[in-house]
C-alpha cells in the first residue's frame, strides 16, 4: 500500500489514540506502529521522541486547542480574570468529553493520586502559565520574594483544583456532565472569592489611615 504522502502531528496523536482504544492497550514499538498507518517512521521522530511523549502531547493539544478556540471569542478577550478561566474551564472539559474514551483510558486508574502524574507534566506547565498570564489580582506585598511565594502558591492551588475538577469529571455519571458544569461553576467562583482581596484592601487602607491620623493627633 502506498505511502500517506503527509502526515501531521496530529495525524499522528489521531492514529496513537485511536491504537489504544481499539486493542486496549499501547503499541508494541514504533517501527510497528507507523508500519501498521503507512507511514515512515522517521516521520514519527519529527514530532516525538517517543509514546510518552505522544500522551503528553496529547493532553497539551487539549489546553492547545482550547485557549485556541477561546481566543478567537472577542468576548472572552473582554472577560475579567474570573470569567476567562470559568470560560477556559468550560472549553477545556467540552475537549476532555470529547475524547473522553481515551481520556479514562489513560487517567481513570490513577484518578486518586493525578498530582504527580508524567502524563500531565506538560498540561501543568501550559495551564499554570495561563493563571500567570490572567493577571489574577493578588496583595500588593512589595517584597520580591514574598510575591514570588504568592504567585507560586496561586499556580500550584490553580493546578490542584484543576485535577480535582478532572477527577470528578472521570466519576460523572451525570447526563451531559452536567454535575461537572456546576462544580466547576461553584469551584472557580469560591476560589475568586476566597482571593478577592478588596475588602482586605479596605481593611488595610483604613488601618494605614488611622494609623497616620494617631501620629498625626499626637
Amino acid at each position: 500500500m502506498a505511502k500517506k504522502k503527509t502526515i501531521t502531528k496530529n495525524d499522528i496523536i489521531s492514529f496513537y489514540m485511536d491504537y489504544v482504544l481499539e486493542h486496549d492497550q499501547n503499541p508494541k514499538s514504533i517501527y510497528a506502529f507507523a508500519k501498521s498507518n503507512h507511514f515512515e517512521e522517521a516521520t514519527f521522530y519529527k514530532y516525538f521522541p517517543s509514546f510518552e511523549a505522544i500522551e503528553k502531547g496529547i493532553f497539551e493539544s487539549f489546553f492547545s486547542n482550547s485557549l485556541e478556540a477561546l481566543n478567537k471569542s472577542e468576548d472572552y478577550l473582554m472577560f475579567d480574570a474570573r470569567n476567562k478561566l470559568l470560560s477556559f474551564y468550560y472549553t477545556f472539559f467540552e475537549n476532555l468529553t470529547a475524547n473522553r474514551s481515551y481520556v479514562k483510558h489513560v487517567l481513570y486508574k490513577y484518578k486518586n493520586d493525578l498530582k504527580g502524574l508524567k502524563v500531565l507534566s506538560g498540561l501543568k506547565q501550559h495551564f499554570t502559565n495561563y493563571i500567570h498570564d490572567l493577571g489574577i489580582q493578588m496583595l500588593d506585598i512589595k517584597q520580591e520574594q514574598l510575591e514570588k511565594i504568592q504567585q507560586k502558591t496561586l499556580k500550584e492551588s490553580a493546578w490542584l483544583q484543576l485535577l480535582l475538577t478532572m477527577k470528578f469529571w472521570l466519576d460523572d455519571t451525570s447526563a451531559s456532565f452536567e454535575k461537572t458544569d456546576i462544580f466547576i461553576e461553584k469551584s472557580v467562583n469560591t476560589s475568586f472569592d476566597v482571593l478577592d482581596i478588596a475588602p482586605l484592601k479596605s481593611v488595610i487602607d483604613f488601618g494605614k489611615f488611622l494609623f497616620k491620623e494617631k501620629f498625626q493627633m499626637n
